[in-house]
């Protein structure tokens, strides 16, 4: 099993064995080094805690005392973002561990997390899939929200009522997304299909098992 932090570098396509193009999204994953090993016995559960792009050291001055002394104490430089993965038990796991693309396969399934793209506030039809009105013949109801309230029984607006609101900039997860190819050299992933949120996000690459 593997689990680490990368960024999205962008889209583009490879072709496969038999010559037909294959959209792919190219993903820098890691170099993540391991900053703290959590276990049961002393956390309540395993854990690894995973840091990805080590901070400058102007912006190091801007971190809080706690996290700088995080690092310090484990002799490793500061960490632009930090995120655990749940392990095994018997995971084999050091502090200051360097972890790689190498983990990684082609033809392993993946499950991808990030933040998708925002995209505003946006109306019924947008945001949750309405047909809408009539277009022609004198209809004044063409792309707005509708009647949303109940007659005098029971009287009010139901809970969850699928209203205009914004859209997008919520945490996603795309599972089963297949590695088309690897280049431990570049750190670089190919992953077949699109990821959650656009170039520079911040993605959570979990391993699930191999195809």
């Amino acid at each position: 099993m593997a689990d680490l932090i990368g960024k999205k570098i962008g889209m583009t396509q490879v072709f496969d064995e038999k010559g037909d193009a294959v959209s792919v999204t190219v993903v820098q994953v890691g170099p993540c080094v391991v900053v703290q090993r959590k276990t049961k016995t002393k956390d309540g559960y395993d854990a690894v805690q995973l840091g990805f792009e080590e901070l400058q050291e102007s912006k190091v001055k801007k971190c809080s005392k706690p996290l700088v002394n995080h690092f310090k104490s484990k002799n490793l430089k500061p960490q632009r973002f930090l995120k655990e993965f749940r392990v095994a038990q018997d995971a084999a796991y050091e502090v200051g561990q360097l972890l790689t693309a190498e983990l990684f396969k082609a033809g392993e399934i993946v499950n991808v997390t990030g933040v998708s793209k925002g995209k505003g506030f946006a109306g019924v039809i947008k945001r949750h899939g309405k047909a809408g009105g009539p277009a022609t013949h004198g209809s004044r109801f063409h792309r707005s929200t509708g009647s949303i309230g109940q007659r005098t029984s029971p009287g009010e607006v139901f809970k969850n009522m699928k209203l205009p609101g914004h859209l997008g900039s919520e945490r996603v997860t795309v599972k089963k997304l297949k590695i088309v190819e690897v280049r431990p050299q570049d750190n670089l992933i190919f992953i077949g299909g699109a990821v959650p949120g656009g170039v520079n996000n911040l993605l959570s690459i979990c391993s699930e098992k191999t195809a």
